[in-house]
């Protein structure tokens, strides 16, 4: 009846080991996956605002009194 018990408890401790890992793997990947996802966001946004962003940034530049970039 031990050697029942023992295998028992050994196989759910397995088990409970098992899914925790899996759980983070899972996680991790999903982190992966936001990342990339804010990466193309970010690259569409700076494709699409580069050139205000740039007159911007020469306005300033020019505003301090120095000599805007072309």
């Amino acid at each position: 009846m031990t050697q029942l018990y023992t295998t028992l408890y050994t196989l759910a401790a397995f088990t409970s080991d098992r899914l925790k890992k899996e759980t983070k793997g899972a996680t991790a990947v999903e982190y992966g996956l936001m990342v990339g996802l804010i990466a193309v966001v970010i690259i569409g946004a700076v494709a699409l605002l580069g050139g205000q962003l740039k007159d911007m940034f020469n306005d300033i530049v020019t505003g301090l009194g120095g000599t805007a970039a072309e």
